[in-house]
């Protein structure tokens, strides 16, 4: 049976465009200029921010509250805030409409014909997981921790988390539970594009009990921090000299990795600059295998690694990769990675 798509837009241009798309690869489409128009049920529905005046937020939990639905969104650059709002409401993706003058919705066509054909093979149950209000059951099956008796361990570990589609609410639900007093840095690649991460980061700072940065040049990876890896740019590792400090570094994608930034790339940086022992790699869900090859690496030299399971992973792609490869110490549902990153930094 074919897959019935919903394109929610005013724009003739866009609805056209995705037309085209749709039915190129054989699925049914349908469309509407507004959400009050949707009147019946559908496998996915895309919708185009850019031209509804309604707030992300409000929009993606009336859809589902209608039903389990999964939703693809699309805007442009400009609106990067209504493309998180929508996340962290339970979008599954997104697609950022192309910034330059003169070049068209046709250079993202492979890329929204990737998407369409991932997000179409996700269960719909999974929609469930990735609403805000099932997160927070969830979390509530964390044992409890009275974060003003925390006391912290006095060493030094560091947290590596790597996630793609699914992922940004996860961290954001990471860094709201740990105290402003965990003793242990986090380093942080979520696929973003350029641009968006430097958002990301400022909307993760203030709602976390940590220092929330995006990752530049010379950023030192200290307790109380947690590091953003920058959009465009491969988030490495070095030691500054004069007292060893371990500090982030930019780099260009000369590997020519498909995400930029890339988990594998922080993972195989850190193995080279940090004791793989004091090194705890957690892989979260996304679509591909980034972050499998590194995990590998870091587990054989003595890291301690954490994949995401297959039962609450939007997307059991990069955590089941690692796990396959052999990369994972241990695989754990969502709501026990969290508890074990608190428990890590906890006396």
């Amino acid at each position: 049976m074919k897959k019935n798509i919903l394109v929610v837009s005013k724009s003739p241009l866009v609805r056209n465009f995705l037309k085209k798309i749709i039915e190129k690869n054989n699925y049914n489409s349908e469309f509407a200029k507004n959400i009050e128009e949707i009147q019946s049920t559908y496998d996915l529905i895309i919708l185009d921010l850019d031209t509804l005046d309604i707030d992300p937020t409000q929009l993606i939990k009336n859809i589902i509250a209608r039903k389990p639905t999964r939703t693809l969104v699309i805007a442009s650059e400009e609106n990067e805030e209504k493309i998180l709002k929508a996340l962290e409401a339970g979008a599954l993706d997104y697609i950022v409409k192309p910034s330059k003058v003169g070049i068209s919705l046709q250079t993202k066509e492979k890329e929204i014909e990737e998407k369409i054909s991932q997000i179409l093979k996700i269960p719909k149950i999974k929609v469930l997981l990735n609403k805000p209000k099932s997160l927070k059951k969830d979390l509530k099956n964390i044992k409890e921790v009275k974060l003003s008796l925390y006391k912290p361990k006095d060493d030094l570990k560091y947290i590596l988390i790597g996630a793609s589609t699914g992922g940004p609410r996860l961290i954001e639900t990471i860094l709201r539970t740990l105290p402003e007093n965990y003793p242990y840095p986090l380093c942080i690649v979520q696929h973003m594009p350029k641009n968006f991460t430097k958002r990301f980061a400022e909307r993760l700072n203030s709602i976390s009990k940590l220092k929330v940065v995006e990752a530049k040049n010379g950023e030192e990876v200290v307790k109380g921090k947690a590091i953003i890896g920058k959009g465009g740019w491969h988030l490495h590792f070095a030691r500054r000299e004069e007292d060893n400090t371990v500090i982030t570094k930019l780099a260009p994608n000369t590997s020519k990795r498909f995400f930029v930034p890339s988990v594998d790339e922080m993972f195989l940086s850190a193995l080279k600059v940090i004791d793989p022992k004091k090194i705890v790699a957690v892989l979260l869900t996304g679509i591909g295998d980034d972050g499998a090859e590194g995990m590998v690496a870091l587990k054989k030299a003595g890291a301690y690694t954490i994949a995401e399971s297959e039962e609450t992973a939007v997307v059991y792609g990069m955590p089941k990769e690692a796990y396959l490869r052999g990369g994972a110490t241990k695989v754990l549902p969502f709501p026990k990675i969290v508890e074990e990153i608190l428990k890590l930094g906890e006396k």
